[in-house]
C-alpha cells in the first residue's frame, strides 16, 4: 500500500490575519484605484486540516471554454503566484484538468518530476468532481449515462484516475506514485436515484455484488482497503470525499443525513443574492452541513455569468464566457461579500473569464480583492440591501439551475402514534425554509396548543418528537404549525388518534 504525508502544511508565503480592507456595499464599481494586499484571509474548511483562501479558482470559465486570445494556464499560474491555495475542476470540464496539468508542471508539482516540491503540494487543496454515482455496475440513473462527455470511464474510480491523469500524469490513463486529490465531489447531486445510486453498498459493502456505489469505493480509495473488491493495490489516492449541487436543497439534506459515518467532509453549493427568491440553500441545507462540520465551498455567485453578459442557461461555448469587471448596474464586489458573509461559507470558487496586467481589468485581481471580507463583514441591512439590488437582473430570475418555488412548508413526514393508552406520540421530519430560517414547530390538539418545539437542524434521520397525554374523551386531532423567525406560519394537514 503506497504511503504519503497526511496531513498538510501552511504555504511557505502564507500569513494568516484577520485584518481586512474597509468593506461595504456601496453600489458605486470598483474599476479603479486598486491597491493589491500582499496577504490573503484564510477561513477553517470544516474538520479538513487545512485553511483555505477565501476565493478559490474555479475550474469553468476559461479553463474550460478557453476564448482564442486567453491563456488558461496563465490565469492558473497568476491565482497561484497571488496565493490562492483552494482550486477546482472536474471529469466534466472538458480540457480543464489538462490546463491544471500543465500549469502543475511549471510549478513543479507533479510527483516524480525533478523540482517537485512536496510541501507545496500538501500547501494547496485541490478538488475534482465525478457526476458518476456507481462504482460497480449498471449506470441506469437519469443524466448519469453520458456524464462523462464521451470519454472513456464509465464509473466512479475511472473518473478519480482520469483526473490523476490529467492532471499529474500522461493524460492517457497513467499517473505517477504519489499524485493524489486533496478532495473530489460527486458532482451535481439533483435527484433521490442519485443519492440512492451512491450510498449502495456502503453500509454492507460486498465485493461480489453486482452494483456498488460510488461512496462505497471511495472510502476504498481514501482509507487505502479494499472492501469493494474494486482497490486492489490498496491505492490511497484521495484524501476527502463531498459533494456539489445547486438544484435541490431537500435533496442535498437527504444526502447529509444519511452519512452515518461522517464520510461526507466538503460541500460545493450554489449561493448567491438570489438564492432566496428560489427554495433556497442558505436556510435549508447549509444549515445542516455546518452542525457536522462540513467544509463548504459557495459556488454561482455571479449565477454562472447570468448576473451579467450571459443568459440564463448552461455554458457550452466561449462566447459565453463573462470577461467584464462587474457593471455599474451591478458591481461585483457586493455579490462577493454577500456569499462569503453566508454563514457556514469558507471559501467561494469563482470562473475567471481574462486577466490583466491592468488591476482595474483584471478578474481575478479584482475579485480576490473583494474576497477579502471576515464572515461577519456585512450587518443584515447590507445583505438585505444586496439581495433587493440582485433581485432587479433578469427580473430575479438568474438561478436558471435552482428550483424556482421556495417558501416556508409544513413539517414533513409526520407520524402519530399511540403509546398505551393514555399516552400518544408525534414524529415529523423537516420543514423546508423559505426567506427567513425556521424557528420552532407549535403543537395542537383538538384547536389548543399543547407544547412548542425549537427547530435544529435534522443533520440524521432521527425525526423531530413530541409526546402528549391523551387525556380527552373521543377523539384528539393533531397538527403541527411550522414558525420562522419573523413569525411565518405554515399548518400541517390534522392528524387524529
Amino acid at each position: 500500500m503506497k504511503t504519503k504525508t497526511e496531513k498538510n502544511i501552511s504555504r511557505r508565503s502564507f500569513i494568516k490575519t484577520s485584518a481586512t480592507a474597509a468593506v461595504g456595499i456601496s453600489l458605486v464599481p470598483v474599476f479603479s484605484g486598486f491597491k493589491a494586499r500582499p496577504e490573503l484571509m484564510t477561513r477553517s474548511f470544516g474538520l479538513l486540516n487545512h485553511d483555505v483562501t477565501t476565493f478559490g479558482l474555479g475550474g469553468q470559465a476559461s479553463i474550460q471554454w478557453t476564448p482564442e486570445d486567453v491563456d488558461p494556464v496563465a490565469i492558473i499560474l497568476k491565482a497561484f503566484d497571488k496565493k490562492i491555495n483552494y482550486f477546482d475542476t472536474s471529469n466534466l470540464y472538458g480540457p480543464s484538468q489538462m490546463n491544471y496539468g500543465r500549469a502543475f508542471r511549471k510549478l513543479g508539482l507533479i510527483p516524480g518530476i525533478p523540482g517537485y516540491n512536496e510541501g507545496l503540494r500538501q500547501s494547496v487543496f485541490l478538488t475534482s468532481k465525478t457526476h458518476i454515482r456507481v462504482a460497480k455496475g449498471d449506470l441506469n440513473i437519469e443524466n448519469v449515462r453520458n456524464a462523462t462527455n464521451g470519454q472513456a470511464g464509465s464509473h466512479t474510480i475511472d473518473d478519480l484516475k482520469r483526473s490523476l491523469s490529467q492532471i499529474f500524469g500522461d493524460g492517457e490513463g497513467n499517473y505517477p506514485e504519489g499524485a493524489y486529490l486533496d478532495m473530489i465531489l460527486l458532482h451535481s447531486i439533483s435527484g433521490t436515484a442519485d443519492v440512492d445510486a451512491a450510498y449502495e453498498g456502503l453500509y454492507d459493502t460486498d465485493s461480489k455484488a453486482e452494483r456498488i456505489g460510488a461512496l462505497a469505493a471511495l472510502r476504498d480509495y481514501r482509507d487505502g482497503t479494499n472492501y469493494t473488491g474494486l482497490n486492489p493495490k490498496e491505492e490511497k489516492l484521495i484524501r476527502h470525499v463531498g459533494f456539489s449541487g445547486h438544484y435541490d436543497a431537500g435533496v442535498m439534506m437527504d444526502l447529509i443525513q444519511r452519512d452515518r459515518d461522517n464520510l461526507i467532509e466538503g460541500m460545493l453549493v450554489a449561493i448567491n443574492a438570489n438564492d432566496k427568491l428560489n427554495f433556497n440553500m442558505q436556510n435549508n441545507v447549509i444549515p445542516v452541513a455546518t452542525p457536522k462540520n462540513i467544509g463548504i465551498i459557495g459556488m454561482k455567485v455571479f449565477a454562472d455569468g447570468a448576473m451579467y453578459t450571459k443568459g440564463a442557461h448552461w455554458s457550452n461555448h466561449p462566447s459565453h464566457v463573462v470577461r467584464q469587471v462587474g457593471s455599474p448596474e451591478l458591481p461585483f464586489r457586493p455579490l462577493i461579500e454577500y456569499s462569503l458573509t453566508t454563514p457556514g461559507v469558507s471559501t467561494l470558487i469563482i470562473g475567471i473569464g481574462q486577466i490583466s496586467d491592468n488591476p482595474a481589468e483584471c478578474q481575478l485581481t479584482q475579485n480576490i480583492t473583494a474576497a477579502q471580507i471576515k464572515p461577519d463583514g456585512l450587518s443584515e441591512t447590507d445583505r438585505t440591501a444586496i439581495e433587493k439590488t440582485a433581485s432587479r437582473v433578469k427580473e430575479g430570475k438568474t438561478n436558471y439551475f435552482q428550483i424556482e418555488k421556495g417558501g416556508l412548508t409544513a413539517a414533513r413526514n409526520i407520524r402519530l402514534a399511540k403509546e398505551g393508552d393514555q399516552r400518544v406520540r408525534l414524529t415529523w421530519d423537516t420543514a423546508f425554509a423559505g426567506s427567513n430560517p425556521i424557528d420552532h414547530y407549535e403543537i395542537w390538539k383538538n384547536e389548543t396548543r399543547t407544547g412548542t418545539v425549537k427547530h435544529l437542524p435534522q443533520t440524521t434521520k432521527q425525526p423531530f418528537v413530541f409526546t402528549d397525554s391523551l387525556a380527552v374523551t373521543g377523539k384528539a386531532e393533531y397538527k403541527i404549525t411550522t414558525v420562522d423567525r419573523q413569525g411565518n406560519r405554515a399548518e400541517s394537514d390534522v392528524l387524529a388518534v
